[in-house]
């Protein structure tokens, strides 16, 4: 394989014409521009100069290769260029990963940030259950996901992995607005003991997380309608189907629907940023911190319950 840096020598010989002057140009003695050329004559097999007393004239082969050589050097620094840039972060691909809520209420404003900023950078996104997310994170299929834990459902993130916090969400409770408590500033459990409920699917981290809020209350929670989509749920609350206990980010404010606190309840969800702790794509640096900007400035939006 031809040397690169040999080929930059002789197209600077053949384009001044000698090699003292390409020695001065190129910050070499004159001595190791001709241990290069003659290095370039080996590999070739073929002279590359006709040496005079006074000065040199590039053979046809040389001029040949002084030709091709500027288009491969060319490419060569371009490629310099591309690697430099996707060891900054500049360019490259964020495999990204995310559960629905999040998807709806934090990525927008982090990519509407991150983008413009990183224009060469391709994001794809992936969408899933935190076991869902984290085995394609530790199988490298994904270089970043925004995750969720409840306070009293333990989940412990595998070891690997680097946790950014990002938000931690009150749960609130939702109820219809002729509900007999909708008034209330704030409701203990015990009172929503004969309530038809409205949760998400048997063995998710939120419905668990319910499911104990009201063991410690004394009762076991009547759930009759179910749904992974926060809309549905908020959906059939309005319609008076039930109530229901939701993340902060899970609750819009409308005329048919009020949230209020739970007395005596400290519970919250926790959004979390996870990416592998080695061998880290150089664009998740700059997407973590669009996140943790992107949930700061979410936290202003989170609903106001009434006190």
């Amino acid at each position: 394989m031809l040397n690169p840096v040999h080929l930059r020598t002789l197209a600077t010989v053949v384009r001044t014409g000698s090699f003292a002057d390409a020695a001065r140009q190129l910050g070499y003695t004159g001595s190791a521009v001709s241990q290069q050329i003659a290095a370039l004559e080996r590999a070739v097999k073929l002279p590359l100069f006709e040496r005079g007393a006074h000065s040199v004239r590039p053979t046809p082969v040389a001029a040949f290769l002084a030709g091709h050589a500027r288009d491969a050097l060319a490419a060569l620094e371009q490629l310099d260029d591309e690697l430099r840039a996707l060891a900054s972060g500049w360019r490259g691909r964020l495999r990204l990963g995310s559960f629905p809520t999040a998807s709806e209420r934090l990525l927008p404003a982090c990519l509407a940030a991150y983008a413009p900023a990183h224009p060469a950078v391709e994001v794809r996104l992936d969408e899933g259950e935190p076991e869902e997310l984290m085995p394609l994170l530790g199988d490298g299929e994904l270089d970043l996901a925004v995750v969720f834990s409840y306070d009293l459902v333990p989940r412990r993130w595998p070891s690997g992995l680097q946790a950014t916090p990002l938000l931690h969400e009150e749960l609130v409770l939702l109820l219809p607005r002729d509900h007999r408590l909708a008034g209330a500033g704030t409701v203990e459990l015990a009172e929503l003991a004969d309530e038809t409920w409205v949760a998400t699917r048997e063995g998710t981290a939120a419905v668990l997380c319910v499911s104990r809020l009201c063991a410690a209350a004394g009762f076991e929670p009547r759930i009759d309608y179910r749904s992974n989509d926060y809309a549905v749920i908020r959906g059939f609350v309005r319609a008076g189907l039930g109530i229901a206990l939701v993340p902060a980010l899970g609750y819009r404010e409308t005329e048919s629907v009020v949230a209020v606190r739970l007395a005596g309840s400290d519970a919250r969800r926790h959004i979390t940023a996870l990416h592998r702790a080695t061998a880290v794509n150089p664009v998740v640096a700059d997407a973590v911190t669009a996140l943790r900007d992107a949930a700061r400035a979410l936290t202003q939006e989170l609903p106001v319950v009434a006190a």
